[in-house]
């Protein structure tokens, strides 16, 4: 890439798809998880109030996956994009690919794999610790104040803790990109209203029926699709 002449602000919102090439299960695609599991049953506080066991088993296997995979030319594309501009990446993602690439300011919207909290009060900074993706979470595994360990993921119905973060840097983006993402899950796919209405705006994927007003489509996967949006990007 050359170098520009203005540094811009850009912010970039990523879903399932630019990890799925990397290798990873998605969890709403026709082959995802939630095709093959009962998602109530496996990401909510009721169902981790129900059968503990079976959630962590179901996240265990999460972490264990992400210790097998990489990476791939999109993640790494946009973290070489820091080089020349102000990148903050939003990703609806829980695993740790963007940083692993490179991104040093990432807003995870629904929690990290690579964390545990507390079972009792899952969003207090106090109980939200980094725990090794090689050592399962298990059943009598206490968070700092006592209550079970649980990963740090935001279930169904619970609050999202960084939305609010999220909107502010949308509001003050020079370019806003959306990237393997089906923008069907709220309240991250209400992100894109936040987008000024001058900005350029784009939307990788090669299968989104419904491209949101103002968005520039690029119909190709994630890792063509971002090198074709650096190429755009270094041309404004």
């Amino acid at each position: 890439m050359q170098t520009p002449t203005l540094r811009q602000n850009i912010v970039v919102l990523t879903g399932a798809g630019i990890s799925a090439e990397s290798g990873l299960d998605t969890f709403r695609d026709k082959d995802g998880l939630w095709q093959k599991h009962d998602a109530m049953r496996l990401s909510s506080i009721e169902g981790f109030e129900q059968e503990p066991q079976a959630v962590l088993d179901f996240y265990n296997a999460r972490r264990k996956q992400l210790l097998e995979v990489e990476p791939n030319a999109a993640h790494k594309l946009l973290a070489e994009l820091e080089r020349w501009h102000d990148v903050t990446i939003i990703t609806q993602n829980i695993d740790n690919l963007h940083e692993r690439a490179g991104s040093t300011r990432v807003i995870h919207l629904h929690g990290e794999l690579t964390k545990v909290t507390s079972s009792r009060k899952p969003n207090d900074p106090h109980c939200v610790k980094e725990y090794p993706l090689d050592v399962p979470i298990r059943l009598g595994d206490k968070a700092d104040d006592g209550s079970q360990l649980r990963p740090y993921i935001v279930w169904f119905g619970e609050y999202v803790p960084a939305m609010e973060v999220a909107e502010d840097y949308v509001r003050q983006a020079d370019i806003f990109a959306v990237i393997g993402t089906s923008l069907s899950v709220y309240p991250a796919a209400g992100l894109t209203r936040y987008a000024h209405g001058s900005i350029p705006k784009y939307v990788v994927d090669p299968n989104l029926a419904v491209i949101p007003t103002g968005f520039t489509h690029i119909k190709n996967t994630a890792t063509r699709g971002v090198a074709q949006l650096v190429e755009v990007i270094k041309n404004l």
